[in-house]
């Protein structure tokens, strides 16, 4: 190199966007929103604060991203099941993906959706209101597939759309926090089946 020529610049460090957020979502799902620090965060994804936040913005932008990609992936059994063919089906594929994603060997207890943020204080209000609305809009997929039941005979007249959502949704939200604290996938399927046994019948 001749003298008084600068060395090429280094260029930025490369790095797999998806895998960063796979291992923010392990943070936030293991820790909860306030839980998980920067240092946490960035250490766990390989990466300097500084790209953190040129890649995915702040702390809550980042998270808002890992939902979506929790719902893609982990939480993805939701919109599956509401392609089930009666609603009974639906019902039990719902609470079989959460036993299954609150179980996985290897992976954090629980659902990221209802632990991120039960704990959250006024500095997290935007995370919490995130998080309600994507769990509320858990309720009304259901609500409106069960409607779709009621219509096409599938649910008797009497049922009630709106109640038998909250109530799948009420249960998959216990199925996180008991998964949370230790209960075995088998037992949690036992919940499950005694829970599907006063079904509404046709």
């Amino acid at each position: 190199m001749k003298s008084g020529t600068k060395a090429p610049m280094g260029r930025p460090r490369a790095f797999d966007a998806d895998e960063a957020l796979d291992r923010a979502m392990r943070v936030f799902w293991e820790q909860g929103y306030e839980g998980a620090s920067l240092t946490d965060l960035t250490e766990a994804m390989g990466i300097s604060r500084t790209s953190m936040y040129a890649a995915f913005g702040n702390k809550e932008e980042l998270f808002a991203r890992v939902l979506q990609r929790y719902t893609e992936g982990p939480a993805s059994y939701g919109p599956r099941a509401l392609e089930e063919p009666t609603a009974r089906h639906v019902a039990a594929a719902v609470l079989r993906g959460a036993i299954t994603a609150s179980t996985s060997p290897g992976g954090p207890a629980g659902c990221l959706g209802v632990q991120g943020a039960l704990a959250a204080g006024a500095p997290a209000r935007e995370v919490r209101d995130l998080l309600i609305a994507w769990r509320n809009d858990g309720v009304s997929q259901l609500r409106r597939r069960f409607q779709l039941a009621v219509d096409e005979g599938d649910l008797p007249c009497s049922a009630n759309p709106g109640v038998l959502a909250r109530y799948i949704v009420t249960l998959s939200n216990g199925i996180a926090v008991q998964a949370a604290s230790g209960a075995s996938r088998d037992d949690l399927q036992q919940v499950a089946d005694a829970a599907l046994r006063s079904w509404p019948p046709a």
